[in-house]
């Protein structure tokens, strides 16, 4: 009698636990970047190619090849998309913004290798009172970057009738009309706008006049006379010294028995030891001396006047 063996069923090898693959630190970083992993491909490659390009280019430079064989290699990283199509400007408020495009795009090619980045910066700094610095740079593949650095006016300068705002070195920034003047500093006559600094440090030596002042005439190159607010003028000495001086003198005795506002219309100061003052209808002026202390008593601007030298 034979007997069946049955076998139990065969069992199967149970596969090894895969462990999940690991994440590099690069693909980390790809994947918090916002953009898409094909964008981010197209600039890698556009970036090696602007490179190796760019390479090139110096290489050719370096080693002597021909300037056109230069340009031509320039010319082609152009046409492959490395051209200026864009310019973006910061930083302008004042200045002409369609001149500063014209000036970056006055080039005689686009293409990125052959723009003169400080050329462009020297031309803008050139045609452009506006403008105190530049800062130029390029963006690959077609932007180029403008930063604009503007001046602040500092005063008003009239010349031969014209007003125009300047900044703190002179230089002249734009026309104005009368009617659209800010509250700056009026400096009149020719030369004027160079003594801005100068005029201005003036006016610090005495806060109390300061305020009072509404417009300084540079005379002959030489010396400044101030019209004040109430309609009087002070003529000053030469110099930057003695004007300061004088001024301060003037400032303390308008502060012990007013001045301003008492009738003269003119104040002589050219002489550091006397005050010459003039009212209205007189033909000679009053030679005030002017005490150690600086105080003019009353009585004394009430003094017979006294003829003075010319007025020039």
């Amino acid at each position: 009698m034979s007997r069946t063996i049955k076998r139990a069923p065969a069992r199967r090898p149970v596969p090894p636990r895969r462990k999940p693959p690991r994440v590099s630190i690069a693909d980390r970083l790809v994947a918090i970047l916002p953009v898409s992993e094909h964008t981010l491909h197209r600039i890698v490659t556009w970036s090696i190619f602007g490179l190796v390009m760019a390479g090139l280019v110096i290489a050719a430079s370096v080693i002597g090849i021909p300037g056109a064989v230069g340009t031509a290699i320039a010319e082609g990283i152009g046409r492959a998309g490395f051209r200026v199509e864009q310019i973006e400007v910061t930083g302008l408020s004042r200045a002409d913004r369609m001149a500063v495009y014209a000036d970056a795009l006055d080039q005689k090619s686009r293409a990125m290798p052959l723009i003169d980045l400080e050329a462009v910066r020297e031309k803008l700094l050139a045609r452009q009172g506006w403008i105190q610095d530049a800062h130029v740079s390029r963006r690959l593949p077609d932007t180029l970057l403008i930063h604009i650095v503007e001046r602040k006016p500092s005063a008003i300068w009239q010349n031969q009738g014209k007003l125009a705002l300047i900044a703190d070195n002179g230089v002249t920034l734009e026309r104005i009309s009368a009617d659209a003047m800010p509250d700056l500093p009026l400096l009149i006559g020719p030369g004027a706008n160079t003594q801005e600094g100068a005029y201005l440090r003036l006016l610090d030596v005495a806060p109390a006049i300061k305020p009072l002042v509404k417009a300084a005439t540079w005379v002959g190159n030489r010396r400044w006379n101030l019209t004040f607010e109430s309609g009087e003028t002070l003529a000053l000495p030469e110099g930057e010294q003695e004007a300061a001086a004088a001024l301060i003198k003037f400032a303390q005795m308008d502060g012990t028995n007013p001045l301003l506002g008492k009738g003269f219309i003119r104040f002589d100061m050219r002489d550091p030891d006397k005050l010459v003052a003039r009212k209205p209808g007189e033909i000679a002026d009053r030679a005030i001396k002017i005490p150690d202390s600086g105080h003019v008593p009353t009585s004394t601007l009430q003094a017979k006047s006294t003829s003075t030298a010319g007025q020039g």
